[in-house]
C-alpha cells in the first residue's frame, strides 16, 4: 500500500508545483473538449430545435438512427476520422493526423449525434407549445428557433454540459487520430492509460484527480440546473 501513497503524494507536487507537462496536458484536453463542443453546439441546437418540431415522413426511422448514432462508441469515430485524414485519405493532402486539430474533429463528430439528439428530444416534447406561442406572434421559422433557446436554455445548457462530459472523458478516439505524442498531442485520458501501462503512477494519479474535479464540477453544473433541492 505504500507505493499508493508515495504516488499520491508525488501527484499533489506535481500539481501544487504547476508542474508544465502536466498542466500542459491538462490545457490541451480543456482546448480540445471544449472547442469540439463549442462548434458542435452551434450547428447541432438549431438543427435539433427545427427537426424536433417540425413534421416531416419518416420520422420515426430518424429518431431510431439518431438515438443509435447517440451511443456510438468512440474508436469507430476515431477509425474513421484517420481514414479520412490519411495520406491515401480523402483529406490527407491537410496533414491533419496526429494533431490537436484532428482531435477537435474526431470529438466533435463524437459529440455530435449526442448534442443533435438530446436537443432533437426536448424540443419534439416540449417545442410545439413554444413553437404555437412564437407563430401567434407572427415569426418566422428563425424567430421561433432563438424564443425555443430562450425558452429551453437551462436544458441545453445541461445537454451541452453532459456532451463535455463525454468528449473530455473519452481515449479511443483521441488516440488513434492524436497518437498521444509528448507534448503535442498528449491529452488527460491517453496519458492516464499510457501511464498506468508503464507503473508511472504519480503523474496518472495526478491526472485522474484533475479529472474528478472536473467531472464533479461537470456534475454540478447539471445538478444546480435541474432545479432539483
Amino acid at each position: 500500500m505504500d507505493y499508493i501513497w508515495e504516488g499520491f503524494k508525488e501527484a499533489l507536487k506535481l500539481l501544487i508545483g504547476f508542474d508544465k507537462e502536466v498542466y500542459g496536458i491538462i490545457f490541451l484536453s480543456l482546448i480540445v473538449s471544449t472547442t469540439a463542443t463549442i462548434i458542435s453546439s452551434l450547428l447541432c441546437i438549431p438543427i435539433g430545435i427545427h427537426l424536433g418540431v417540425k413534421k416531416f415522413r419518416g420520422k420515426k426511422a430518424f429518431s431510431r438512427v439518431l438515438y443509435t448514432f447517440m451511443s456510438i462508441p468512440s474508436v469507430i469515430v476515431g477509425l474513421v476520422v484517420a481514414i479520412v485524414l490519411s495520406r491515401r485519405g480523402p483529406f490527407g493532402r491537410f496533414d491533419l493526423l496526429y494533431t490537436p486539430k484532428a482531435m477537435i474533429i474526431a470529438q466533435t463528430l463524437l459529440v455530435t449525434p449526442l448534442i443533435l439528439g438530446l436537443t432533437y428530444s426536448l424540443s419534439k416534447s416540449r417545442g410545439k407549445e413554444i413553437e404555437k406561442i412564437g407563430r401567434t406572434l407572427g415569426g418566422n421559422r428563425m424567430d421561433i428557433i432563438i424564443l425555443t433557446i430562450k425558452e429551453l436554455k437551462l436544458d441545453l445548457i445541461v445537454n451541452v454540459v453532459t456532451a463535455f462530459s463525454r468528449a473530455i472523458s473519452e481515449v479511443g478516439a483521441v488516440m488513434i487520430v492524436g497518437g498521444n505524442i509528448k507534448n503535442r498531442t498528449r491529452v488527460i485520458t491517453t496519458t492516464i492509460s499510457m501511464m498506468n501501462s508503464m507503473g508511472d503512477y504519480p503523474m496518472a494519479i495526478a491526472l485522474g484527480l484533475v479529472l474528478l474535479i472536473i467531472s464533479f464540477v461537470i456534475n454540478s453544473i447539471i445538478y444546480s440546473y435541474s432545479g432539483e433541492d
